[in-house]
Protein backbone atom coordinates (compact mmCIF):
# COMPACT_ATOMS: atom_id res chain seq x y z
CA UNK A 1 0.00 0.00 0.00
CA UNK A 2 1.20 4.03 -1.03
CA UNK A 3 1.08 6.05 1.83
CA UNK A 4 1.32 10.08 1.46
CA UNK A 5 0.30 13.01 3.50
CA UNK A 6 -2.20 15.63 2.97
CA UNK A 7 -1.62 17.45 0.03
CA UNK A 8 1.80 15.78 -0.51
CA UNK A 9 2.85 13.95 -3.79
CA UNK A 10 2.57 10.07 -4.34
CA UNK A 11 4.43 8.86 -7.15
CA UNK A 12 4.07 5.18 -8.95
CA UNK A 13 5.26 4.12 -12.12
CA UNK A 14 3.67 1.13 -14.67
CA UNK A 15 6.02 0.02 -17.27
CA UNK A 16 4.90 -2.73 -20.33
CA UNK A 17 6.67 -5.70 -20.88
CA UNK A 18 5.76 -4.61 -24.63
CA UNK A 19 8.55 -2.70 -27.01
CA UNK A 20 6.13 0.04 -28.67
CA UNK A 21 7.68 1.67 -31.40
CA UNK A 22 6.73 5.36 -30.54
CA UNK A 23 5.00 4.71 -27.10
CA UNK A 24 4.61 9.01 -26.59
CA UNK A 25 2.15 9.06 -29.38
CA UNK A 26 0.78 5.47 -29.48
CA UNK A 27 -1.22 5.88 -26.09
CA UNK A 28 -2.63 7.59 -23.38
CA UNK A 29 -2.57 5.81 -19.59
CA UNK A 30 -5.28 7.22 -17.05
CA UNK A 31 -5.34 5.96 -13.66
CA UNK A 32 -8.80 6.30 -12.00
CA UNK A 33 -8.92 7.03 -7.95
CA UNK A 34 -11.90 6.45 -5.87
CA UNK A 35 -11.13 8.80 -2.77
CA UNK A 36 -12.19 7.91 0.67
CA UNK A 37 -15.02 10.88 -0.23
CA UNK A 38 -16.38 8.01 -3.22
CA UNK A 39 -15.38 10.85 -5.13
CA UNK A 40 -13.41 9.38 -8.43
CA UNK A 41 -11.06 11.46 -10.32
CA UNK A 42 -9.46 10.52 -13.89
CA UNK A 43 -5.04 10.96 -13.29
CA UNK A 44 -3.60 11.36 -16.28
CA UNK A 45 -0.09 9.96 -16.05
CA UNK A 46 3.05 10.97 -18.18
CA UNK A 47 5.65 9.19 -20.52
CA UNK A 48 8.57 9.04 -18.71
CA UNK A 49 10.94 7.29 -21.45
CA UNK A 50 10.93 3.86 -22.99
CA UNK A 51 7.90 1.95 -22.04
CA UNK A 52 6.94 3.67 -18.57
CA UNK A 53 4.63 5.77 -17.52
CA UNK A 54 4.34 7.68 -13.93
CA UNK A 55 1.59 8.95 -11.88
CA UNK A 56 1.72 11.58 -9.21
CA UNK A 57 -1.30 12.20 -6.68
CA UNK A 58 -2.12 14.18 -3.77
CA UNK A 59 -5.02 14.48 -2.22
CA UNK A 60 -6.73 16.65 1.24
CA UNK A 61 -9.27 14.19 2.16
CA UNK A 62 -7.92 11.48 4.81
CA UNK A 63 -8.08 7.95 3.84
CA UNK A 64 -8.16 4.78 1.75
CA UNK A 65 -8.25 5.63 -1.67
CA UNK A 66 -8.51 2.79 -4.49
CA UNK A 67 -7.08 3.18 -8.03
CA UNK A 68 -6.84 1.35 -11.27
CA UNK A 69 -5.35 1.88 -14.48
CA UNK A 70 -6.63 2.60 -17.54
CA UNK A 71 -5.17 2.50 -21.11
CA UNK A 72 -5.73 3.26 -24.86
CA UNK A 73 -4.55 -0.09 -25.23
CA UNK A 74 -6.89 -2.32 -23.23
CA UNK A 75 -5.11 -5.55 -24.38
CA UNK A 76 -2.11 -4.57 -22.48
CA UNK A 77 -2.28 -5.95 -18.99
CA UNK A 78 0.99 -4.22 -17.31
CA UNK A 79 -0.98 -0.57 -18.60
CA UNK A 80 -4.70 -1.69 -18.37
CA UNK A 81 -6.82 -2.44 -15.50
CA UNK A 82 -3.80 -2.62 -12.68
CA UNK A 83 -5.13 -1.77 -8.94
CA UNK A 84 -4.07 -0.79 -5.92
CA UNK A 85 -4.72 1.41 -2.54
CA UNK A 86 -2.85 4.64 -0.69
CA UNK A 87 -3.87 6.05 2.26
CA UNK A 88 -3.42 9.73 2.72
CA UNK A 89 -2.64 10.69 6.51
CA UNK A 90 -2.44 14.31 8.10
CA UNK A 91 0.06 16.37 7.21
CA UNK A 92 2.44 17.42 9.88
CA UNK A 93 4.50 19.76 8.50
CA UNK A 94 4.33 23.49 7.98
CA UNK A 95 4.19 24.21 4.59
CA UNK A 96 1.28 26.35 4.00
CA UNK A 97 1.09 25.20 1.03
CA UNK A 98 0.37 21.95 2.53
CA UNK A 99 -1.33 22.90 5.58
CA UNK A 100 -3.71 24.69 3.77
CA UNK A 101 -4.02 23.40 0.64
CA UNK A 102 -3.80 24.35 -3.17
CA UNK A 103 -5.71 27.44 -4.58
CA UNK A 104 -8.56 28.10 -5.39
CA UNK A 105 -10.83 31.03 -6.15
CA UNK A 106 -13.43 32.83 -3.24
CA UNK A 107 -16.64 32.56 -3.44
CA UNK A 108 -17.54 36.09 -4.13
CA UNK A 109 -14.81 35.70 -6.80
CA UNK A 110 -12.63 38.33 -5.83
CA UNK A 111 -9.45 37.02 -4.47
CA UNK A 112 -7.95 33.55 -4.37
CA UNK A 113 -7.62 31.23 -1.41
CA UNK A 114 -6.75 28.18 -0.06
CA UNK A 115 -8.59 25.39 -0.40
CA UNK A 116 -9.26 25.24 3.61
CA UNK A 117 -10.77 28.86 3.20
CA UNK A 118 -7.04 30.87 3.87
CA UNK A 119 -6.92 33.80 1.77
CA UNK A 120 -3.79 33.99 -0.65
CA UNK A 121 -2.33 37.01 -1.54
CA UNK A 122 0.03 36.61 -4.79
CA UNK A 123 2.97 38.40 -4.69
CA UNK A 124 4.60 37.01 -7.88
CA UNK A 125 8.06 36.83 -9.80
CA UNK A 126 8.92 36.55 -12.91
CA UNK A 127 11.16 34.07 -14.27
CA UNK A 128 10.15 33.00 -17.84
CA UNK A 129 13.26 31.25 -18.51
CA UNK A 130 13.81 29.63 -15.26
CA UNK A 131 13.69 26.24 -16.63
CA UNK A 132 16.55 26.36 -19.04
CA UNK A 133 20.45 26.39 -17.41
CA UNK A 134 20.95 29.67 -17.79
CA UNK A 135 19.99 29.65 -14.31
CA UNK A 136 22.35 26.67 -12.66
CA UNK A 137 20.98 24.15 -10.69
CA UNK A 138 20.96 24.23 -7.84
CA UNK A 139 22.90 27.45 -6.92
CA UNK A 140 21.31 29.91 -8.84
CA UNK A 141 18.17 28.64 -8.85
CA UNK A 142 17.97 27.93 -4.69
CA UNK A 143 19.87 31.41 -4.59
CA UNK A 144 17.07 33.56 -6.37
CA UNK A 145 14.52 31.23 -4.99
CA UNK A 146 15.68 32.32 -0.98
CA UNK A 147 15.96 36.01 -1.86
CA UNK A 148 12.63 36.12 -2.78
CA UNK A 149 10.77 33.47 -0.41
CA UNK A 150 12.86 36.29 2.34
CA UNK A 151 11.31 39.28 0.62
CA UNK A 152 7.77 37.94 1.02
CA UNK A 153 7.18 36.51 -2.50
CA UNK A 154 4.19 33.97 -2.87
CA UNK A 155 4.53 33.15 -6.21
CA UNK A 156 6.71 32.82 -9.37
CA UNK A 157 5.78 32.74 -13.09
CA UNK A 158 7.65 30.45 -15.14
CA UNK A 159 7.32 28.50 -18.87
CA UNK A 160 7.30 24.79 -19.27
CA UNK A 161 10.10 24.83 -21.85
CA UNK A 162 8.70 26.64 -24.79
CA UNK A 163 9.97 29.83 -24.16
CA UNK A 164 8.86 33.28 -25.46
CA UNK A 165 11.47 36.15 -26.89
CA UNK A 166 13.08 33.73 -29.34
CA UNK A 167 11.98 30.77 -32.28
CA UNK A 168 11.72 26.71 -31.41
CA UNK A 169 14.81 25.25 -30.63
CA UNK A 170 17.05 28.24 -29.79
CA UNK A 171 19.84 27.49 -28.51
CA UNK A 172 18.91 29.44 -25.13
CA UNK A 173 16.41 27.54 -24.36
CA UNK A 174 18.31 24.25 -23.80
CA UNK A 175 18.62 23.27 -19.78
CA UNK A 176 21.06 20.50 -19.03
CA UNK A 177 19.04 17.66 -21.07
CA UNK A 178 18.50 19.38 -24.38
CA UNK A 179 15.16 21.05 -25.34
CA UNK A 180 11.72 20.42 -24.06
CA UNK A 181 10.57 18.69 -27.52
CA UNK A 182 12.38 16.85 -29.94
CA UNK A 183 12.72 18.33 -33.20
CA UNK A 184 9.73 18.88 -35.30
CA UNK A 185 8.27 18.66 -32.18
CA UNK A 186 7.60 14.90 -32.56
CA UNK A 187 7.60 14.03 -29.07
CA UNK A 188 8.52 15.71 -25.40
CA UNK A 189 11.74 15.41 -24.24
CA UNK A 190 11.68 13.25 -20.50
CA UNK A 191 14.61 13.75 -19.50
CA UNK A 192 14.12 17.94 -19.81
CA UNK A 193 11.02 17.70 -17.75
CA UNK A 194 12.67 15.21 -15.08
CA UNK A 195 14.94 17.89 -14.59
CA UNK A 196 12.44 20.47 -14.82
CA UNK A 197 10.94 18.68 -12.19
CA UNK A 198 13.68 19.26 -9.09
CA UNK A 199 13.07 22.99 -9.80
CA UNK A 200 9.45 22.85 -9.73
CA UNK A 201 9.55 20.92 -6.23
CA UNK A 202 12.36 23.30 -4.80
CA UNK A 203 9.70 26.47 -5.36
CA UNK A 204 6.89 24.31 -3.23
CA UNK A 205 8.85 22.80 -0.86
CA UNK A 206 9.87 26.75 -0.35
CA UNK A 207 5.90 28.01 0.07
CA UNK A 208 6.29 29.15 -3.42
CA UNK A 209 2.94 28.50 -5.87
CA UNK A 210 4.52 27.85 -9.28
CA UNK A 211 2.31 29.41 -11.76
CA UNK A 212 3.23 27.42 -14.83
CA UNK A 213 2.92 29.28 -18.48
CA UNK A 214 2.44 26.07 -20.89
CA UNK A 215 4.50 28.21 -23.89
CA UNK A 216 4.49 31.20 -25.33
CA UNK A 217 1.22 31.91 -27.54
CA UNK A 218 2.80 31.77 -30.88
CA UNK A 219 3.99 28.07 -30.62
CA UNK A 220 0.30 27.16 -31.21
CA UNK A 221 0.18 27.50 -34.70
CA UNK A 222 3.85 25.74 -34.58
CA UNK A 223 2.65 22.54 -33.20
CA UNK A 224 -1.40 22.68 -33.78
CA UNK A 225 -4.24 22.17 -31.66
CA UNK A 226 -3.25 18.19 -31.03
CA UNK A 227 -0.02 18.45 -30.70
CA UNK A 228 -0.16 21.14 -28.13
CA UNK A 229 -2.67 19.33 -26.18
CA UNK A 230 -0.48 16.69 -25.51
CA UNK A 231 1.65 19.41 -24.22
CA UNK A 232 -0.69 20.12 -21.85
CA UNK A 233 -1.61 17.15 -21.05
CA UNK A 234 2.11 15.95 -20.17
CA UNK A 235 2.35 19.34 -17.77
CA UNK A 236 -0.59 18.53 -16.22
CA UNK A 237 0.32 15.02 -15.57
CA UNK A 238 3.83 15.77 -14.08
CA UNK A 239 2.82 19.01 -12.32
CA UNK A 240 -1.13 18.69 -11.34
CA UNK A 241 -0.43 17.15 -8.07
CA UNK A 242 1.48 20.18 -6.84
CA UNK A 243 -0.15 23.49 -5.84
CA UNK A 244 0.30 25.29 -8.57
CA UNK A 245 -1.83 27.82 -11.02
CA UNK A 246 -2.31 27.22 -14.62
CA UNK A 247 -1.32 30.13 -17.23
CA UNK A 248 -2.51 28.81 -20.83
CA UNK A 249 -0.07 30.50 -22.35
CA UNK A 250 2.41 34.03 -22.06
CA UNK A 251 0.58 36.58 -24.60
CA UNK A 252 -1.63 34.21 -26.14
CA UNK A 253 -2.94 36.02 -28.52
CA UNK A 254 0.09 37.45 -30.12
CA UNK A 255 1.30 36.53 -33.76
CA UNK A 256 5.02 35.15 -33.65
CA UNK A 257 7.07 38.56 -34.07
CA UNK A 258 7.96 38.37 -37.66
CA UNK A 259 4.38 36.84 -38.76
CA UNK A 260 2.79 38.28 -42.03
CA UNK A 261 -0.20 37.91 -41.35
CA UNK A 262 -0.69 39.30 -37.98
CA UNK A 263 -4.25 40.29 -37.47
CA UNK A 264 -5.37 36.69 -39.03
CA UNK A 265 -2.82 35.18 -36.42
CA UNK A 266 -4.73 36.75 -34.01
CA UNK A 267 -7.98 35.49 -34.18
CA UNK A 268 -6.97 31.81 -34.84
CA UNK A 269 -5.08 31.91 -31.35
CA UNK A 270 -7.82 33.61 -29.83
CA UNK A 271 -10.11 30.46 -30.82
CA UNK A 272 -7.71 28.00 -30.45
CA UNK A 273 -6.34 29.24 -26.85
CA UNK A 274 -10.42 28.88 -25.94
CA UNK A 275 -10.17 25.20 -27.11
CA UNK A 276 -7.30 24.49 -25.04
CA UNK A 277 -8.31 26.29 -21.74
CA UNK A 278 -11.58 24.27 -22.28
CA UNK A 279 -9.56 20.88 -22.42
CA UNK A 280 -7.66 21.67 -20.17
CA UNK A 281 -10.33 22.01 -17.58
CA UNK A 282 -11.26 18.96 -18.73
CA UNK A 283 -7.98 17.04 -17.85
CA UNK A 284 -7.44 18.72 -14.80
CA UNK A 285 -8.27 16.58 -11.78
CA UNK A 286 -7.56 19.00 -9.25
CA UNK A 287 -9.52 22.00 -10.50
CA UNK A 288 -6.60 24.50 -10.43
CA UNK A 289 -7.33 28.25 -11.37
CA UNK A 290 -6.73 28.85 -15.02
CA UNK A 291 -5.46 32.02 -16.28
CA UNK A 292 -4.24 33.28 -20.07
CA UNK A 293 -0.70 35.95 -19.96
CA UNK A 294 -2.23 38.50 -22.29
CA UNK A 295 -0.74 41.27 -24.48
CA UNK A 296 -3.54 43.47 -22.59
CA UNK A 297 -6.25 41.35 -20.77
CA UNK A 298 -6.72 37.70 -20.27
CA UNK A 299 -10.39 38.35 -21.02
CA UNK A 300 -9.80 39.66 -24.69
CA UNK A 301 -7.19 36.80 -25.30
CA UNK A 302 -10.09 34.06 -25.70
CA UNK A 303 -13.40 34.17 -27.54
CA UNK A 304 -15.33 33.36 -24.07
CA UNK A 305 -14.08 34.90 -20.76
CA UNK A 306 -16.10 32.43 -18.85
CA UNK A 307 -13.70 29.97 -19.46
CA UNK A 308 -10.72 31.35 -17.15
CA UNK A 309 -11.46 31.38 -13.18
CA UNK A 310 -9.16 35.33 -13.17
CA UNK A 311 -8.09 37.69 -15.17
CA UNK A 312 -4.52 38.47 -15.65
CA UNK A 313 -3.88 41.69 -17.27
CA UNK A 314 -0.08 43.46 -18.89
CA UNK A 315 -0.35 47.03 -18.66
CA UNK A 316 2.77 48.40 -20.54
CA UNK A 317 6.34 48.74 -19.99
CA UNK A 318 6.52 52.63 -20.44
CA UNK A 319 8.06 53.86 -17.04
CA UNK A 320 5.56 56.48 -15.99
CA UNK A 321 3.26 56.47 -19.26
CA UNK A 322 2.15 53.28 -18.69
CA UNK A 323 0.05 54.57 -15.18
CA UNK A 324 -2.65 56.03 -16.97
CA UNK A 325 -3.56 52.46 -18.77
CA UNK A 326 -2.67 50.33 -15.93
CA UNK A 327 -5.33 52.55 -13.37
CA UNK A 328 -7.81 51.81 -16.79
CA UNK A 329 -7.25 48.12 -16.95
CA UNK A 330 -7.24 47.16 -13.72
CA UNK A 331 -10.43 49.38 -13.04
CA UNK A 332 -12.20 47.67 -16.05
CA UNK A 333 -11.30 44.34 -14.90
CA UNK A 334 -12.64 44.75 -11.88
CA UNK A 335 -15.96 46.27 -13.45
CA UNK A 336 -16.30 43.19 -15.80
CA UNK A 337 -18.60 40.55 -15.79
CA UNK A 338 -18.34 37.93 -15.45
CA UNK A 339 -16.48 39.26 -12.10
CA UNK A 340 -13.27 37.30 -11.83
CA UNK A 341 -10.15 37.74 -9.17
CA UNK A 342 -7.78 40.47 -10.89
CA UNK A 343 -4.05 40.27 -10.98
CA UNK A 344 -1.66 42.59 -12.95
CA UNK A 345 0.60 40.10 -14.54
CA UNK A 346 3.22 41.96 -15.93
CA UNK A 347 4.26 45.37 -15.97
CA UNK A 348 7.27 47.62 -15.77
CA UNK A 349 9.79 45.33 -15.46
CA UNK A 350 12.35 47.43 -12.91
CA UNK A 351 15.55 48.52 -14.98
CA UNK A 352 13.72 47.72 -18.20
CA UNK A 353 14.57 50.55 -20.89
CA UNK A 354 16.70 52.22 -18.01
CA UNK A 355 13.38 53.20 -16.72
CA UNK A 356 10.87 51.76 -14.12
CA UNK A 357 12.85 52.08 -11.04
CA UNK A 358 11.57 51.42 -7.65
CA UNK A 359 9.11 54.09 -7.51
CA UNK A 360 7.62 53.29 -10.34
CA UNK A 361 7.22 49.78 -8.69
CA UNK A 362 5.71 50.82 -5.67
CA UNK A 363 3.57 52.96 -7.85
CA UNK A 364 1.73 50.35 -9.83
CA UNK A 365 1.82 48.01 -6.69
CA UNK A 366 -0.24 50.80 -4.71
CA UNK A 367 -2.39 52.08 -7.82
CA UNK A 368 -3.35 47.95 -8.80
CA UNK A 369 -4.01 46.72 -5.49
CA UNK A 370 -6.58 50.48 -4.26
CA UNK A 371 -8.05 49.53 -7.22
CA UNK A 372 -9.24 46.22 -7.41
CA UNK A 373 -6.41 43.63 -7.44
CA UNK A 374 -6.03 41.01 -5.10
CA UNK A 375 -2.34 40.89 -5.97
CA UNK A 376 0.44 41.74 -7.68
CA UNK A 377 3.28 40.74 -10.40
CA UNK A 378 7.02 41.54 -10.11
CA UNK A 379 9.43 41.59 -12.68
CA UNK A 380 12.67 42.43 -13.15
CA UNK A 381 14.90 43.39 -16.61
CA UNK A 382 17.46 40.58 -16.50
CA UNK A 383 15.64 37.85 -13.85
CA UNK A 384 12.95 36.97 -16.57
CA UNK A 385 14.97 36.22 -19.35
CA UNK A 386 18.14 35.29 -16.96
CA UNK A 387 21.41 37.07 -18.56
CA UNK A 388 24.56 36.29 -16.82
CA UNK A 389 27.20 38.13 -16.80
CA UNK A 390 29.73 35.47 -19.14
CA UNK A 391 25.73 35.27 -21.27
CA UNK A 392 23.58 37.84 -21.42
CA UNK A 393 20.25 36.78 -23.70
CA UNK A 394 21.12 38.83 -26.19
CA UNK A 395 19.03 40.20 -29.13
CA UNK A 396 15.22 39.42 -30.06
CA UNK A 397 13.88 38.00 -32.79
CA UNK A 398 13.28 41.64 -33.75
CA UNK A 399 16.91 42.27 -33.53
CA UNK A 400 16.80 44.11 -30.22
CA UNK A 401 18.03 43.17 -26.70
CA UNK A 402 16.35 44.19 -24.19
CA UNK A 403 19.21 44.61 -21.43
CA UNK A 404 22.28 42.80 -20.31
CA UNK A 405 22.11 42.92 -16.56
CA UNK A 406 22.37 40.20 -15.19
CA UNK A 407 19.77 38.31 -13.07
CA UNK A 408 22.11 38.19 -9.42
CA UNK A 409 22.40 41.86 -9.80
CA UNK A 410 19.00 42.73 -11.03
CA UNK A 411 17.79 40.45 -8.13
CA UNK A 412 18.99 43.03 -5.44
CA UNK A 413 16.70 45.96 -7.48
CA UNK A 414 15.13 47.82 -4.05
CA UNK A 415 11.59 47.57 -6.04
CA UNK A 416 11.20 43.70 -5.09
CA UNK A 417 12.24 44.64 -1.26
CA UNK A 418 9.56 47.62 -1.20
CA UNK A 419 6.79 45.12 -2.47
CA UNK A 420 7.82 42.87 0.02
CA UNK A 421 7.24 45.15 2.76
CA UNK A 422 4.07 46.20 0.51
CA UNK A 423 2.47 43.29 1.15
CA UNK A 424 3.51 42.49 4.83
CA UNK A 425 2.14 45.59 5.29
CA UNK A 426 -1.06 44.99 3.77
CA UNK A 427 -0.94 41.45 5.21
CA UNK A 428 -2.23 42.97 8.67
CA UNK A 429 -5.38 43.82 7.64
CA UNK A 430 -8.83 41.74 5.80
CA UNK A 431 -7.05 42.77 2.81
CA UNK A 432 -9.23 40.11 0.76
CA UNK A 433 -12.47 42.50 1.85
CA UNK A 434 -10.95 45.41 0.57
CA UNK A 435 -12.77 47.21 -1.70
CA UNK A 436 -11.73 50.72 -4.30
CA UNK A 437 -13.67 53.63 -2.73
CA UNK A 438 -12.27 56.65 -4.65
CA UNK A 439 -14.84 58.91 -3.48
CA UNK A 440 -13.69 58.66 0.20
CA UNK A 441 -10.76 60.93 -0.99
CA UNK A 442 -10.56 64.14 -2.96
CA UNK A 443 -8.26 64.73 -5.44
CA UNK A 444 -8.85 60.97 -6.83
CA UNK A 445 -7.07 59.82 -9.03
CA UNK A 446 -8.36 58.32 -12.63
CA UNK A 447 -6.72 57.47 -15.45
CA UNK A 448 -6.66 60.86 -16.85
CA UNK A 449 -5.68 62.35 -13.20
CA UNK A 450 -3.13 59.66 -12.23
CA UNK A 451 -1.47 61.76 -10.05
CA UNK A 452 -3.85 62.02 -6.88
CA UNK A 453 -4.39 59.77 -4.00
CA UNK A 454 -5.44 55.99 -4.52
CA UNK A 455 -7.82 54.88 -1.55
CA UNK A 456 -9.62 51.29 -0.89
CA UNK A 457 -10.78 49.32 2.54
CA UNK A 458 -13.26 48.54 4.63
CA UNK A 459 -16.29 50.41 5.44
CA UNK A 460 -16.03 51.57 9.12
CA UNK A 461 -12.49 49.10 9.95
CA UNK A 462 -9.91 50.53 7.69
CA UNK A 463 -9.15 53.26 4.89
CA UNK A 464 -6.04 52.75 3.11
CA UNK A 465 -5.15 55.52 1.09
CA UNK A 466 -1.86 55.74 -1.57
CA UNK A 467 -0.22 59.42 -1.98
CA UNK A 468 2.46 59.22 -4.60
CA UNK A 469 5.14 62.00 -4.20
CA UNK A 470 3.62 65.85 -4.16
CA UNK A 471 0.23 64.59 -3.17
CA UNK A 472 -0.18 65.42 -0.40
CA UNK A 473 -2.96 68.15 0.77
CA UNK A 474 -6.03 65.43 0.48
CA UNK A 475 -9.39 65.31 1.73
CA UNK A 476 -10.76 62.04 3.47
CA UNK A 477 -14.34 62.06 2.88
CA UNK A 478 -17.45 60.75 4.41
CA UNK A 479 -15.87 59.30 7.21
CA UNK A 480 -18.87 57.39 9.12
CA UNK A 481 -20.48 58.86 12.16
CA UNK A 482 -20.42 56.23 14.24
CA UNK A 483 -16.54 55.17 14.31
CA UNK A 484 -13.67 57.12 15.04
CA UNK A 485 -10.76 56.76 13.34
CA UNK A 486 -6.72 56.77 14.34
CA UNK A 487 -4.38 58.09 11.31
CA UNK A 488 -0.56 57.05 10.74
CA UNK A 489 1.35 57.31 7.62
CA UNK A 490 3.51 53.72 6.44
CA UNK A 491 6.64 54.78 4.35
CA UNK A 492 6.41 52.08 1.33
CA UNK A 493 10.23 52.69 0.79
CA UNK A 494 11.34 51.71 4.16
CA UNK A 495 8.31 50.56 6.19
CA UNK A 496 8.95 53.26 8.52
CA UNK A 497 5.51 54.63 10.05
CA UNK A 498 5.01 57.94 11.63
CA UNK A 499 1.57 58.61 13.46
CA UNK A 500 -0.44 61.53 13.37
CA UNK A 501 -3.15 60.98 15.68
CA UNK A 502 -7.08 60.77 15.98
CA UNK A 503 -9.07 61.67 13.11
CA UNK A 504 -11.43 64.52 13.82
CA UNK A 505 -13.87 65.10 10.76
CA UNK A 506 -16.39 67.98 10.44
CA UNK A 507 -20.01 67.94 10.00
CA UNK A 508 -19.97 66.40 6.80
CA UNK A 509 -18.02 63.77 7.75
CA UNK A 510 -14.63 65.08 5.96
CA UNK A 511 -10.90 65.51 7.55
CA UNK A 512 -9.03 67.51 6.22
CA UNK A 513 -5.08 65.81 6.07
CA UNK A 514 -3.13 68.33 8.34
CA UNK A 515 0.00 66.80 6.43
CA UNK A 516 0.78 69.83 3.84
CA UNK A 517 3.85 68.51 3.68
CA UNK A 518 5.42 64.81 3.72
CA UNK A 519 7.94 63.89 5.84
CA UNK A 520 10.34 62.95 3.59
CA UNK A 521 10.16 63.82 -0.62
CA UNK A 522 8.36 60.60 -1.70
CA UNK A 523 5.24 58.59 -1.89
CA UNK A 524 3.36 57.49 1.21
CA UNK A 525 -0.07 55.62 2.73
CA UNK A 526 -2.11 56.93 4.66
CA UNK A 527 -3.45 54.58 7.10
CA UNK A 528 -7.18 55.52 9.19
CA UNK A 529 -7.48 52.63 11.32
CA UNK A 530 -11.00 52.31 13.13
CA UNK A 531 -10.13 53.01 17.07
Amino acid sequence: MLRAMQNSITEWSLSSSRSYDDPFNQLEVDVSITGADGVERCVPAFWSGEQTWRVRYASSCLGQHRWHSVCSDASDPDLHGREGVLEITPYSGSNPLLQQGPLVVSDNKRYLQHRDGTPFFWLADTWWMALCDRLSWPGDFQQLTQDRVDKEFTVVQLVAGLFPDMPAFDERSRNSEGFAWEQDFTRINPAYYDHADLRIHHLVRNGLVPCIVGCWGYYLPWLGIDRMKQHWRHIVARYGAYPVVWCLAGEGSMPWYLSDDKEGDRTRLQEGWTELTRYLRQIDPYGHPITIHPSDSARDTVTDPAVLDFDMLQTGHGDRRSIPNTIRRVQKAYADEPVMPVINGEVCYEGIGEACRQEVQRFMFWACMLSGACGHTYGANGIWQVNNKERPYGPSPHGMAWGHTPWDEASQLPGSGQLGLAKAFLARYEWWRFEPHSEWVDPAASADEPNAAFAAGIPGQVRVVFLPSGVWGITVKGLERDSSYHASLFSPVDGDERQIGLVEADAQGDWRCPILRAPIFQDWVLVLDAV
